[in-house]
């Protein structure tokens, strides 16, 4: 009779052990060979397992635990599948559901390392539980022996200079105040920059863009901009450009400046 090593694991049917024809030790260290594929689950008689702990359960009576009759129960049933699985013929394996079983047997066999794993990190907690149980903190706070050795606080400053400062601290701010001056802009319409532009381009006879808008800001040289296209696709002036991103130039083809223009109706331009 083959007889196995026993080594230390967290128990999982403490005080259980199992009689087979090649195995005699603890039940968790059935578990344990297995988990490490040094014992074939085919092997092993689940049959004969069961019916041991049965008679284990019995022995005990009402003193064995409902957490580690369901521990049992639980490993014993992943055991099955996994040598339910494991039984499929060995070679190579085309069969859509060989492989399903195959990918199977592989998961019952990682759910049983994962279940030993928690069986040790577990009793690591238990360990840990009980020692901190010994564990007494002491109590914050400097003791008494410490207080004298304390340095004295020393202010490089003067009542005066400190009650100056304790005063600006203490003086109530104004509340900020959010200013609405940038929500609503002044007002620059389309139609009163296409006759101004009409008129000074009549007067002139050619000015460069950049002559057009020197005096104006961002919001104004925007609208001056949308006037010279309304005048252009009225006909009332060409454009020059030497090269590309050139000066442009805006020449006055002719026509009376003061003679109402029609342009596109564009949304209310407002500065933001």
């Amino acid at each position: 009779m083959t007889r196995r090593r026993q080594e230390e694991t967290p128990e999982t049917t403490p005080g259980f052990a199992v009689h087979l024809t090649n195995f005699e030790g603890p039940f968790d260290l059935l578990l344990q060979l297995i988990s490490k594929r040094e014992l074939d689950v085919t092997q092993v008689a689940l049959s004969q397992v069961t019916d041991e702990f049965i008679a284990h359960v019995r022995a005990l009576g009402d003193t064995m635990g409902l957490e580690q009759t369901s521990s049992f129960l639980v490993v014993a049933a992943t055991l099955l599948d996994l040598k339910a699985a494991r039984l499929l013929p060995g070679g190579e394996v085309t069969d859509p559901e060989d492989l399903a079983a195959l990918e199977a047997r592989d998961l019952l066999f990682a759910r049983l390392l994962q279940y030993r794993a928690f069986k040790q990190v577990a009793a690591h907690l238990a360990e840990r539980m009980t020692a901190a149980e010994r564990l007494h903190w002491r109590p914050g706070g400097l003791e008494e022996q410490f207080r004298d050795v304390l340095p004295e606080v020393e202010l490089p400053i003067g009542a005066d200079e400190l009650a100056r400062l304790a005063a600006r601290a203490l003086t109530p701010r104004p509340a900020p105040v959010v200013q609405l001056t940038h929500l609503h802009g002044s007002r620059v319409s389309v139609v009163e920059q296409t006759a101004l532009v009409a008129e000074r381009l009549s007067d002139r006879g050619q000015l460069s863009f950049r002559a057009l808008v020197a005096d104006c800001d961002r919001l104004t040289t925007v609208v001056r901009f949308l006037a010279v296209l309304e005048l252009f696709r009225a006909g009332r002036i060409s454009f020059e450009q030497a090269s590309p991103l050139g000066e442009l130039g805006i020449r006055w083809l002719g026509g009376d400046p003061h003679q109402p223009l029609v342009v596109d109706e564009y949304e209310t331009v407002e500065e933001t």
